[in-house]
């Protein structure tokens, strides 16, 4: 796994290197990436604010406890927001960045999980209809195996092109 302090080089942003062999509908989708991605980090800068402010404000204003369950819940609600727009900002910027050229669906499905089980941390059971209960744990399992069929698929195709690669060389002959 690639970390950010064994990078010997910078990374570099396509767009700067390319913009002139683009066509226009490449230049009109990294336009549009890049003002998503600058809108989706505002909002990440605005949520981590307002975390922040309710953090103090519960802990040192209206002296409450923490780890009390409707606390909890509303904090623990806002760190589930805040992940959910740091995934979207991470999927936006592999477009930016070329590594990708549009939103991959896993991610897609990733995200849909996430705002699921972020509405599972902050429901009041003691409100809900069971027939919710039930709709929203139907969603997840879905999205679960949606998921992972995704996932499995991804894997066989990274092993095939690994076994073709290995195959190609093992019949390649040598000089």
């Amino acid at each position: 796994m690639n970390m950010i302090s064994n990078r010997k080089e910078p990374r570099q942003i396509d767009i700067r290197k390319y913009w002139s062999v683009m066509n226009l509908a490449e230049r009109f989708e990294q336009v549009i990436a890049t003002v998503l991605g600058i809108m989706i980090a505002i909002i990440i800068l605005m949520a981590l604010w307002e975390l922040i402010r309710d953090v103090l404000s519960n802990l040192f204003v209206q002296h409450e406890r923490v780890l009390s369950h409707r606390v909890f819940q509303s904090l623990f609600g806002s760190i589930m927001t805040l992940l959910i727009a740091m995934e979207f900002q991470h999927s936006i910027i592999k477009v930016i960045e070329r590594r990708e050229h549009i939103i991959q669906t896993k991610i897609v499905v990733l995200i849909a999980l996430l705002a699921l089980t972020r509405k599972f941390i902050i429901l009041d059971f003691s409100e809900v209809q069971p027939m919710m209960l039930l709709a929203l744990s139907a969603g997840i399992l879905s999205l679960g195996v949606v998921f992972w069929f995704i996932d499995k698929r991804e894997i066989g195709e990274k092993e095939q092109s690994s076994s073709g690669e290995q195959t190609d060389d093992i019949t390649k002959p040598h000089p």
